[in-house]
């Protein structure tokens, strides 16, 4: 599936009692790029990642994939086009791998050859050799494994777009740095438009080209990921001064 942008055109969501989770946000995600959304708990950044795969829609503006609205078309080719991968990964526990990773072809009505060819395409993408991890089951699994098979699924439709949501945020450290390396070399050779949520602000200078800062719902800065630590802007600052803190002698 061709790789496509997404684009947030003046977007707000009010929820029920009018508090406002989104304020008038505009952003171009050009195709092939990896963007990374920051900031505080409660900020919007999942909000708004949803609204790309028609999961929340907005109170006013427009989500477009590819130049065409998130909302009102068909929602079932609008998530075809689009992986998404989760903390949690929903993997089914009482599926294989194999099955998990090719979950969405099984949907979609592809046959079992085409589904298990694919699932050994995304799985090898994924870092997991095909013969050894196919026929176990999610509670045979390293928390870092099963995050890959996430991967490979959110995968398996070869999507145009990849949205992932605090992806490594329950591994321990050294298995989430071996995951964001595996990610990185991955993007770059599947060439999908990410967009990724996620509190670490070294996990997002390391993976994405821009990282954008919500603060109560509102873009506050968005730069490119080697202009973040020298920013001026106090939003930007804070985070960074918060996250590399100097331990006093």
């Amino acid at each position: 599936m061709p790789t496509v942008g997404v684009e947030f055109a003046k977007v707000s969501y009010t929820v029920t009692g009018g508090r406002v989770l989104l304020r008038d946000i505009s952003l171009l995600l050009e195709a092939g790029t990896t963007t990374a959304l920051l900031g505080r708990s409660g900020s919007g950044k999942t909000t708004l990642l949803r609204m790309v795969n028609g999961l929340v829609r907005p109170t006013s503006g427009e989500v477009l994939v590819g130049g065409r609205s998130a909302s009102g078309g068909d929602e079932v080719a609008l998530r075809r086009g689009i992986g998404y991968v989760i903390q949690e990964t929903g993997l089914f526990p009482h599926m294989t791998v194999e099955r998990n990773a090719a979950m969405a072809l099984e949907l979609a009505g592809r046959t079992k050859d085409e589904q298990a060819a694919r699932a050994r395409e995304v799985m090898a993408l994924a870092g997991l050799e095909y013969e050894e991890f196919r026929a176990r089951y999610p509670w045979q699994l390293s928390g870092g494994q099963r995050q890959r098979v996430g991967l490979a699924r959110a995968l398996a439709m070869d999507p145009g777009v990849l949205l992932m949501d605090e992806p490594f945020g329950a591994l321990d450290p050294l298995t989430r740095a071996e995951m964001q390396t595996m990610l990185r070399d991955l993007l770059a050779k599947v060439g999908k438009t990410v967009l990724l949520v996620t509190h670490n602000l070294d996990e997002a200078l390391y993976l994405a080209r821009r990282v954008v800062f919500l603060e109560q719902g509102s873009v506050v800065a968005d730069l490119a990921a080697g202009e973040v630590l020298g920013s001026k802007n106090p939003h930007v600052r804070d985070y960074v001064s918060a996250v590399h803190r100097v331990v006093p002698a």
